[in-house]
């Protein structure tokens, strides 16, 4: 086989050829490696590229192969991470100033059983610093462009997670997703992305911004692709994270895969089809809910009123995690420290200023601001009224169907730097996507189309708790009768 055609394939084809010994994970990893060094100058998805450990990875995977062993279907795929998931020996900088040299002593939990299944890490992922953005324009390291339009913006924040994936340089990746960050920059590069039950997957090892609502989930460029990854990341953490939890669909997504949908009830949610939805995102998504209908789906109507606080709600909430969370970034322990410093307060003060992005420093402002003294009362503790209220609401629709189709973003890709200059317009962007972080829901997105300028559009299937398989399962249905899978940039 052709290298080069190798990482068109999904990550289920590469498996089966693996096993078959048609390709040697080495080989595989060459592939990936060689697809990197062609595509990735234009689209700066990589900080760091691991190609030496990727190798010697991949030949003791062929060597286990060789023995006899039984092996996982993951062994000898390569697999690109979001640069705030910990990695033992590897760089892992958030894409800020302030973790510049920052080498971590462990794993992630995610990363030990991506190990475990024989995964070949390949490298780490840009990101909008810290994960807050929705563009990756907010990286200290560089620009990631999205592969399908090249001034265009990949999304945020693991932009660099879809990019990869979408410029066929590996089959799989992992993000993160606090407010959309994984569901948004899939939806802009043409890829598959989930956002998993909060709990669902660890989150030992990935670098904190809203502890409540990140969450771990996987990049692919098909359904069962995601389900493969998600299988070997799901689980249960007693040893170091006390959110995470057993699920009802530990390891088996991928064998429970069935795109039967006679009589699932999908809910079209009438705010998010409202005012500041662009068109073709609105014909896109809405073409969606026609199929299913075609595939003997019941799609009506439903409302969710109190969406429309959901922004606010999560931008209280996810900045007041951040600036305590981020406090630990000091200049005296780790990471970042300004020079010529006289005193404690002098090393604290400019290592900070010096070291965080502007995006993170605003966030760690309103953050402090909302936990103050005096304004607590007003604004947290109020966000996290309203917070059981869209949680109780979406229980609620939950009764009345089975899944939640919605669109992904209001816009398909915008130009790198259109929308910098202002924050509350780039904040806007995720209405759609941060009430299910909120709620601690699964959501599915997946491309439903292309816009105009050939950019493609997503759409997002959002899940009661532990709906994964659920979403899965429709999200195969329409990826079999749209046959929108496996999208790969020309670049």
């Amino acid at each position: 086989v052709e290298l080069m055609e190798l990482m068109k394939k999904t990550a289920a084809e590469l498996s089966e050829m693996l096993t078959k010994k048609e390709v040697s994970a080495v080989e595989l990893t060459q592939a990936a490696l060689a697809r990197t060094a062609e595509t990735d100058e234009k689209v700066g998805a990589y900080i760091t590229v691991a190609g030496q450990q990727a190798i010697e990875a991949a030949e003791t995977i062929d060597n286990k192969r060789a023995a006899g062993e039984a092996l996982s279907p993951l062994a000898g795929i390569p697999v690109a991470i979001k640069d705030n998931i910990c990695t033992e020996g590897l760089l892992t900088t958030c894409a800020s100033k302030m973790l510049y040299n920052f080498v971590p002593p462990y794993n992630a939990t995610v990363i030990e059983k991506l190990s475990a299944h024989g995964a070949v890490i390949t490298g780490k992922c840009n990101m909008d610093e810290f994960a807050m953005g929705s563009s990756c324009e907010n990286s200290a390291m560089k620009v990631t462009h999205n592969p399908h339009g090249l001034n265009h913006v990949p999304g945020g924040s693991s932009g660099g997670s879809a990019a990869v994936v979408a410029a066929g340089e590996v089959p799989l990746s992992l993000g993160s997703d606090t407010g959309g960050s994984i569901r948004q920059p899939a939806a802009f590069c043409g890829v598959v992305g989930l956002k998993p039950t909060y709990g669902a997957v660890s989150r030992y090892g990935l670098i904190a911004f809203a502890s409540s609502l990140d969450q771990i989930g996987p990049f692919a460029r098909t359904v069962e692709d995601a389900a493969l990854l998600m299988d070997a990341i799901t689980g249960y953490d007693p040893q170091h994270d006390s959110t995470s939890v057993q699920t009802p669909f530990e390891g088996s997504l991928r064998a429970g895969l069935n795109a039967n949908v006679k009589g699932l009830r999908i809910g079209l949610p009438k705010e998010y089809f409202g005012a500041g939805i662009s068109d073709e995102v609105r014909s896109s998504v809405l073409a969606a809910a026609e199929t299913y209908r075609s595939l003997g789906a019941e799609v009506f109507e439903i409302s969710l009123p109190l969406v429309e606080y959901a922004l606010p709600i999560y931008y209280i909430l996810s900045s007041a995690e951040a600036s305590s969370n981020l406090a630990r970034f000091d200049g005296v322990k780790y990471g970042y420290r300004a020079e010529g410093c006289e005193e404690l307060l002098d090393i604290y003060v400019k290592s900070r200023s010096q070291g965080f992005g502007q995006e993170v420093q605003r966030r760690i402002m309103l953050g402090t601001y909302v936990l103050s003294s005096g304004y607590y009362d007003a604004y947290y503790k109020k966000a996290r009224a309203a917070q059981r209220k869209i949680r109780a609401e979406f229980a609620g629709a939950f009764e009345k169907c089975d899944v939640i189709l919605t669109p992904v973003a209001p816009t398909t890709a915008y130009e790198l730097g259109s929308r910098t200059a202002d924050p509350l317009e780039m904040y806007a962007g995720d209405i759609c996507t941060v009430s299910v972080n909120i709620a601690g829901l699964p959501a599915l997105v997946q491309p439903c189309g292309f816009d105009g300028g050939k950019l493609p559009i997503g759409m997002q299937l959002i899940g009661p708790r532990f709906g994964e398989q659920t979403l899965m399962n429709a999200g195969l249905a329409f990826e079999q009768a749209s046959g929108l899978r496996n999208l790969i940039a020309a670049l």
